[in-house]
């Protein structure tokens, strides 16, 4: 499946794979920012996609990330609707009792791209 992803600035990254055979494509902050201890922060990723219909992306925490500094997709998985042409952010908050330095560039989610269904109820 081809997907089509506009990137808005010029930082931002094409996601992608790391690995062959890896579920989700990392995506990479825009920018530069830091999170505090308790804090909760939209990091952009400059990125739009567009999605076929019946298609969703759902936006994951890095588990390397959780492992090693306690920080995580607050609402993982995050829904991009295939509707949603905007630029994605991603939900990241971090529970550590440290600042946790974002750069641009730094991998900060995964992208897994998903089928789903409509149903009636």
């Amino acid at each position: 499946m081809n997907i089509k992803v506009k990137k808005l600035s010029e930082n931002a990254y094409l996601p992608r794979y790391i690995h062959k055979g890896d579920a989700g494509m990392d995506l990479a902050s825009a920018q530069g920012l830091s999170l505090q201890p308790g804090q909760t922060r939209v990091v952009m990723t400059d990125l739009a996609f567009e999605l076929p219909e019946g298609i969703e992306l759902q936006v994951r925490s890095r588990s390397g990330m959780a492992a090693k500094h306690n920080v995580f997709v607050l609402n993982a998985p995050g829904t991009i609707d295939s509707g949603f042409r905007g630029n994605v952010g991603v939900i990241l908050t971090n529970l550590s009792s440290h600042n946790f330095e974002v750069k641009i560039g730094d991998r900060i989610a995964q992208a897994v791209f998903s089928r789903f269904e409509h149903v009636s109820v």
